[in-house]
């Protein structure tokens, strides 16, 4: 005899993994200006790849309330009704009906009704721990779930933080460009008044023109990448139209940076550790078929016939049955070895995976160095480019500068503040990518 012990798996484990604040909690986060953690929430709830998620964990409690039905008896009701006058059928139903008499001829019994109502019950007590290890797999299934949508979940996160941090720099990038527009503006006014009294060439006033449209032109394509960065960011919130992704940058509070961080608590992880249980599993329902079933039944009927007056009757059935498959092919032994190919091909999954995760926190760290030392350096650039810029331009106004002098100076210092930009999104960026590869949310749910 087996004992119907289903694997229990806790739905608090499952549930831990989604947004602990409802949408009623955060009235205000539906609509622009977005914080970085509003957006965050937001996503969460409205972004077809966790809804996706969710509905897969429901598919695998689905799948554990079916594995378990196994331990219950199957109970049945049947009702027929019946016409024949086939010999060996029609002399049943006189028997069922309890009107057999000395007088019917067993070769023809002539034509007989039957109105059947059966009731009956079927329980599986031993089929060499099939579903036991079904019930184990599908319980692992749902574990898998759940961490799938974590991963999700992870992905996500670190997506909005990181097209949050695009906005700002593409912000930044806008305003580099339009003050370097505003200062070739300023510096071709000053050209075109030197040109007018004879100071200044009209090739030297040309090529200032030039810069201006060169210029203008970056100016377009940095709005471009603007609206290009917003439209992403309201993509990931599960948002669509032509709303403004208005955003609210001075909010912004740098997540915490992970002492020691470590790949072990990536959700990838734990899903191919849950697969690879799931998958030991399906070999011990696969072996389960080199043992005997045994089955336990009883059924109650009543018989009821019009064409044999008062003919009705009752009877019930009880017994075991027991079933030992001797040869199917070859069935068992391909069904054993294709469970058992696949659990080593999620083992080499594992370790590939492991191998990926590793590789991902190694680069996290190191661009994380990286960009820190960046922003030191582009700090310093911009100060002294604007320094020189500041200095290029009086000089230029009182004619002791060449033009195209000052336009490397410009030049230079608009490249100095959007490296300045970039490191600092950048820098944003490698510490949410350095939570994710940790396996660490952006944010603490309380916040």
């Amino acid at each position: 005899m087996r004992c119907p012990c289903p694997l229990v798996i806790s739905c608090v484990a499952l549930l831990s993994f989604l947004p602990c604040k409802s949408i009623a909690d955060n009235g205000d986060i539906g609509s622009p200006p977005w914080t970085v953690r509003q957006a965050v929430r937001y996503a969460l709830h409205h972004n077809p790849d966790l809804a996706t998620a969710l509905e897969r964990i429901r598919a695998a409690d689905a799948e554990i309330k079916l594995a378990k039905a196994a331990f219950y008896p199957q109970i049945s009701v049947v009702t027929e009704y019946s016409r024949t006058n086939n010999p060996m059928y029609s002399f049943g139903n006189i028997l069922n009906q309890s009107m057999f008499t000395n007088s019917i001829d067993f070769n023809n019994p002539g034509t007989t009704d039957n109105l059947q109502a059966k009731t009956m019950v079927q329980y599986r007590v031993y089929n060499g721990g099939h579903d036991q290890a079904a019930l184990e797999a599908a319980g692992e299934q749902g574990r898998l779930a759940g961490f799938d949508q974590a991963a999700v979940r992870n992905r996500l996160e670190f997506e909005v933080v990181r097209a949050f941090c695009t906005i700002i720099q593409a912000e930044e990038s806008v305003k580099a460009r339009q003050s370097a527009q505003q200062a070739i503006d300023a510096s071709l006014a000053v050209a075109r008044a030197r040109f007018e009294q004879g100071e200044l060439l009209k090739e030297d006033m040309l090529n200032l023109e030039v810069q201006q449209a060169r210029s203008a032109e970056l100016l377009v394509q940095a709005e471009h990448g603007l609206h290009l960065a917003q439209r992403g960011f309201l993509h990931l919130l599960g948002r669509t139209g032509e709303e403004e992704a208005a955003i609210d940058p001075t909010g912004y509070q740098e997540q915490e940076i992970p002492a020691q961080p470590s790949f072990r608590n990536r959700p990838e992880l734990a899903a191919m550790a849950a697969t690879i249980k799931a998958l030991a599993a399906r070999i011990k329902q696969a072996e389960s078929g080199n043992w005997p079933t045994a089955d336990i039944f009883g059924s109650y009927q009543a018989d009821k016939g019009t064409e044999l007056t008062g003919g009705s009757g009752n009877s019930w059935v009880t017994g075991v049955r027991m079933q030992y498959t001797l040869f199917n092919g070859g069935q068992t032994a391909a069904t054993t070895e294709r469970a058992a190919a696949h659990l080593r091909m999620a083992r080499e999954e594992e370790r590939k995976i492991e191998l990926a995760c590793n590789l991902e926190m190694e680069q996290a760290v190191l661009a994380m160095r990286l960009e820190e030392e960046r922003l030191k350096v582009t700090g310093k650039m911009v100060e002294t480019a604007a320094e020189s810029a500041r200095l290029a331009r009086l000089r230029f106004k009182a004619g002791t500068l060449l033009v195209s002098e000052l336009i490397d100076t410009e030049n230079r210092l608009t490249e100095a503040r959007l490296s300045h930009s970039l490191a600092t999104s950048a820098r944003k960026i490698a510490i949410a990518d350095l939570r994710r590869t940790a396996g660490l949310g952006q944010f603490s749910q309380r916040n």
